[in-house]
């Protein structure tokens, strides 16, 4: 990898929690951090309280909500045409069983199960998208912030109408996120761009967690590390618990459910 100082580095959700954090970091250690989140007061307010703490930081806003797939082509367009090379991909951005809604079954802008849009349609739109410019900056990495709590898809009710339940819709996005990452893996082999998923630490004091266990470092520490360890630069497709390797759901590694799953997804995202 080329030193910090030298990196673009993209962090969906930067605005709260563990993206938040994980910007202060990057930026700290030196590189170009792109900021994103849904709401450009917080916005500025993140980008303020990193600059206190790293006055010369280079840092750029960008406002999308990834529950409208419409705006994610717009970030992906925005950041392609001001950076023509992206160094780092993090797709940190989520929702968790009941933030929002309290448990209550949601849809995204465009009518699909809103964890479902937001924890891995967004990602997936935006990977895509942004390839081209992940390739050029060759070696690159796309990094996943996943959760050891998973879920099979099941294919015939992926959005959960026929029964929903919040944490069962949270479980199978973040499956999604990892089948997804093991699919990028093998497609990008020999680019110079890798893939890997996380769950970063356990029950961080986030918003979406209500009785914290893990301290916030731990978790941007385990994402850091994806990000910039040059032990890991030949590393992609795999699953990691923090620093740990992990094996993640018996579906992530079943080829024909990752095909249905990518047909599926880009018929979604109209791909």
């Amino acid at each position: 990898m080329r030193p910090m100082e030298q990196r673009t580095i993209l962090v969906t959700g930067a605005t709260d929690g563990l993206g938040r954090a994980l910007a202060a970091d990057l930026a700290e250690r030196g590189a170009t951090v792109l900021v994103h989140g849904r709401d450009d007061e917080r916005g500025q307010a993140t980008m303020e309280e990193i600059r206190a703490r790293v006055p010369d930081a280079r840092l750029h806003w960008y406002r999308a909500d990834l529950a409208s797939l419409g705006q994610v082509r717009e970030l992906a367009g925005a950041v392609a045409s001001e950076h023509k090379g992206l160094d780092t991909l993090i797709n940190n951005a989520g929702i968790g069983s009941t933030v929002p809604g309290g448990g209550a079954r949601q849809e995204s802008a465009d009518g699909h199960e809103l964890r479902f849009a937001v924890n891995y349609l967004a990602g997936y739109l935006l990977t895509r998208l942004l390839l081209p410019v992940l390739t050029s900056a060759a070696p690159s990495r796309i990094v996943h912030v996943s959760s050891l709590g998973q879920a099979p898809i099941d294919f015939d009710d992926v959005m959960l109408v026929k029964e929903y339940s919040g944490v069962r819709a949270y479980c199978q996005s973040k499956l999604a996120q990892v089948m997804f990452t093991v699919d990028l893996a093998e497609e990008l082999a020999g680019t110079g761009v890798t893939a890997n998923a996380l769950h970063p630490a356990t029950y961080m004091p986030t918003k979406m967690v209500a009785s914290p266990a893990s301290e916030l470092r731990e978790g941007v520490a385990a994402t850091s590390r994806l990000a910039t360890d040059p032990e890991l630069d030949e590393v992609s497709g795999r699953f990691f618990d923090g620093t740990r390797p992990a094996p993640a759901l018996e579906q992530a590694y079943d080829p024909g459910a990752r095909a249905r799953l990518r047909a599926l997804s880009d018929s979604l995202t109209g791909l």
